[in-house]
């Protein structure tokens, strides 16, 4: 949009589950007990919404172990990327109090694991993944007690208001409600999935509150780190969800991954290009109720949630360039709460837009696509940019700020829906499907957005993408292949 001016064995399987809405906390925490009692596996409900201490290990290198180090990991059920800086991990034994600390740094990815190695009592025959934090905390195989705490300095226990997680076992005095149990050179104490089970690749989630419910003792030890795959993988062909039509390139939230790293928010998903400094593409849901009263807020800011030591695109760095900061997401399709509306402005969601192009056509499609939706319809919707090497205001430029890419050429992706429910399934080979490609130049404006009407396959022939993966390849055949020729206004 315009400016205005401006088991492990038990984790290692890769699952399909992409959590939305809100969560029922509060109900789970009431009865989670009594449905582990009846062996049912509880609903998702109790799925944390923290960072939480995924698996304990003491018995690193002692005798009948393999593995030569303890290690702590943790793991981050929730959407978005967590910073760890000014965290520490914090360990004592069964009786005593915390006085062995270890500093954390950096950030745990949406879904993604941190490992945290300590010390080996001398035996043992492999070596741990690299770990994202290293110290010689000695932990007992047996019994002892685990803080994740938001501060450096020694806690009291789990009730400790800078405690984030704690996980006690054994004959531990302090825990979670209950203490999981007895730990030995050859076990762990593993958290359950996000189900509350212990289904591969679904994560490490679980958490209602009660160490003795929440964690399980397992041999099956295969410890993680933040190049280990996200869990639970992303599903797409859900309701409503942002990425509901699939992911075009395959993103991950693993950041190895840098050009094509996947940062899912609630207002958006997207692909992020840390070469480039912008995203690939981003994903949207727009729906009657993401429209509201919120006014614009104008608060462009850099991401901060982008991992560690990668460079974040500040505020003003298409400042003089002649060039807009162009919305994926635009800001006016998220006006049902400040919160919304702010997260349009962060500069993962920007891309330099020629003014002409930015405030003038493309807007124009933004604002069309929104009177469909006060028409009945919610849209699917994908946009990015393709190329490098556009013309603004000032000229034509390969980038601008600090090596930010300015494209060739914008594209967007919408597919449009009767409201209701079960979406995929809704999509036929008669469902209308808008996909433009605009130069990022300033003759963008000498023609309306619907001139520039292309099909599906023709974008994804230049970008190597695969469009709307969840509808199935019968359908997907006709779609991509046709041109949209509906109204325009």
């Amino acid at each position: 949009m315009h400016e205005s001016g401006i088991q492990k064995t038990s984790k290692k399987g890769k699952g399909n589950i992409m959590k939305k809405a809100a969560i029922l906390v509060s109900t789970c925490l009431v009865f989670a007990g009594a449905i582990a009692n009846l062996n049912i596996k509880p609903a998702q409900a109790a799925v944390g919404t923290n960072v939480v201490i995924s698996e304990v290990y003491g018995g690193g290198g002692n005798s009948g172990s393999s593995y030569k180090n303890d290690y702590i990991e943790l793991y981050n059920p929730t959407n978005s990327s967590v910073s760890l800086s000014g965290w520490s991990i914090q360990y004592a034994s069964s009786t005593g109090t915390f006085n062995s600390i270890t500093n954390l740094s950096g950030s745990i990815g949406a879904h993604q694991y941190y490992l945290i190695k300590q010390a080996s009592g001398g035996g043992g025959t492999v070596d741990l993944p690299t770990a994202n934090a290293t110290d010689t905390i000695n932990l007992s195989a047996t019994s002892g007690k685990v803080a994740l705490a938001k501060v450096t300095t020694s806690v009291s226990g789990s009730t400790d208001s800078n405690v984030i997680d704690f996980v006690g076992y054994g004959s531990a005095n302090n825990s979670e409600t209950s203490p999981v149990g007895t730990l030995s050179a050859t076990t762990s104490a593993e958290r359950k999935d996000n189900n509350g089970g212990t289904v591969q690749g679904q994560g490490n989630g679980w958490d209602t509150n009660n160490n003795a419910n929440d964690l399980v003792i397992t041999s099956s030890l295969a410890p993680q780190n933040s190049s280990s795959p996200a869990e639970p993988a992303t599903q797409t062909g859900v309701d409503d969800d942002n990425m509901g039509l699939g992911n075009p390139s395959g993103a991950t939230a693993v950041t190895t991954n840098s050009n094509n790293y996947l940062m899912t928010k609630p207002q958006y998903t997207l692909s992020y290009n840390n070469s480039k400094h912008e995203p690939n593409w981003v994903s949207w849901h727009l729906g009657s109720s993401d429209i509201g009263s919120t006014p614009r807020q104008d608060d462009f800011r850099a991401d901060t949630t982008l991992p560690s030591g990668w460079y974040q695109v500040t505020a003003t760095e298409f400042s003089g360039s002649g060039f807009d900061r162009g919305h994926m997401t635009p800001s006016g399709d998220r006006t049902s709460s400040v919160a919304n509306n702010s997260a349009t402005f962060l500069m993962t969601n920007m891309l330099p837009q020629a003014p002409n192009n930015n405030q003038i056509t493309w807007e124009n499609l933004e604002e069309y696509s929104r009177k469909l939706v006060s028409a009945g319809n919610e849209l699917y919707i994908i946009s990015g940019g393709y190329g490098s090497g556009g013309t603004g205001s000032n000229g034509y430029k390969t980038t601008v700020g600090n090596g930010v890419v300015v494209p060739a050429k914008v594209w967007k992706v919408i597919v449009v829906l009767p409201k209701g429910t079960n979406d995929i399934s809704r999509v036929s080979t008669s469902t209308r499907v808008i996909a433009v490609m605009l130069p990022n130049d300033q003759t963008a404006s000498s023609q309306p957005w619907g001139n520039y009407r292309v099909s599906v396959d023709s974008i994804e022939s230049l970008t190597g993408y695969n469009f709307l993966s969840s509808i199935s390849t019968s359908i997907q055949g006709s779609i991509e292949a046709n041109v949209d020729n509906g109204p325009t206004s």
